[in-house]
């Protein structure tokens, strides 16, 4: 693997500067909204009962066309299951799509803040994203083989749960298309919801934890996997990050853990842990493409 030049990581931490500096929190109901104001394009990817839709929002290179095969990234939000809206990861897919792949935020149904009612129907929109993103790639111009989920917090959960959870699919999708994604891009990832302290989400999963657990469901074929997370996470134990590394390296598979010391949940969001970590954790997330063969190294 090149090593990856000092020089190139300035010019990450420029462009996360600027692409990234305004873009809204988990919560914020501007976010869908000013992703499409930033270039991106919404997709309707699955219908519910009753008519709502569902939508992913796509970011394209400059001058992309169908006719490319592109890699991509695709974003879920965090919010515990119960809050957020996509435009989390606004600045990370400018940031992937100046970069070459095609960056997409999804959007999905959220828990009832007062049920006590498991992440099962989060699990189900996030499998069908990933389902719809493959079935589409002709059209989206992406390669169908590289296609990478990535998240934050519940939305970590979610893209580890595309990855590792045979279960929770929507009765309408065609399950012959595969929602396993071909890397994780994770960021102070629920991906326990075992009883504490070792897991987060345990009161809502009960007895069923393991349907859920992408850290109970590890084996082999898992993809490779880059980790970030604050050593002084009081959700996300280091402890967990470090048995679930431990485990993907038993089967295999590749599992870069990144500990940023001091640093508590979501310090990779600007508005919590400012500039410095969110320019960090993109540029290592960047090298990390890299390495896979993703995006190339030079500009």
């Amino acid at each position: 693997m090149r090593a990856f030049p000092l020089v190139r990581i300035l010019g990450i931490l420029c462009c996360a500067l600027v692409v990234g500096a305004s873009w809204a929190e988990p919560g914020s109901a501007s976010g869908a909204l000013r992703l499409e104001e930033a270039g991106a394009t919404a997709r309707v990817y699955k219908t519910l009962a009753g008519g709502r839709t569902l939508k992913l929002y796509v970011f394209s290179p400059k001058d992309h066309s169908a006719a490319d095969r592109r890699p991509a990234a695709v974003f879920f939000h965090g919010g515990g299951w119960v809050g957020g809206v996509p435009g989390q990861f606004g600045g990370h897919c400018g940031h992937l799509a100046k970069r070459g792949m095609v960056a997409i935020e999804v959007e999905y149904r959220l828990l009832g803040k007062k049920d006590q009612d498991p992440p099962e129907v989060c699990i189900c929109d996030a499998k069908s994203a990933m389902r719809w993103v493959r079935a589409h790639a002709g059209e989206l111009g992406i390669d169908a083989s590289r296609i990478a989920a990535g998240g934050g917090s519940a939305g970590g959960h979610l893209a580890a749960a595309t990855a590792f959870i045979g279960g929770c699919n929507d009765p309408a999708d065609d399950t012959k298309v595969s929602a396993k994604p071909d890397a994780l891009l994770l960021f102070n990832p629920v991906f326990n919801n075992g009883p504490p302290p070792e897991g987060w989400g345990h009161a809502r999963c009960g007895d069923r934890y393991r349907e859920f657990s992408p850290a109970h469901n590890v084996g082999p074929g898992a993809p490779p996997t880059i980790i970030f997370l604050g050593t002084e996470d009081k959700l996300v134990p280091v402890a967990t990050a470090k048995k679930f590394e431990s485990e993907m390296r038993s089967v295999g598979a590749r599992c870069d853990l990144k500990l940023y010391e001091g640093q508590g949940h979501g310090f990779f969001n600007q508005a919590k842990g400012g500039e410095r970590f969110y320019s960090e954790t993109l540029a290592a997330a960047d090298a990390f493409l890299v390495s896979l063969g993703w995006l190339s190294a030079g500009r």
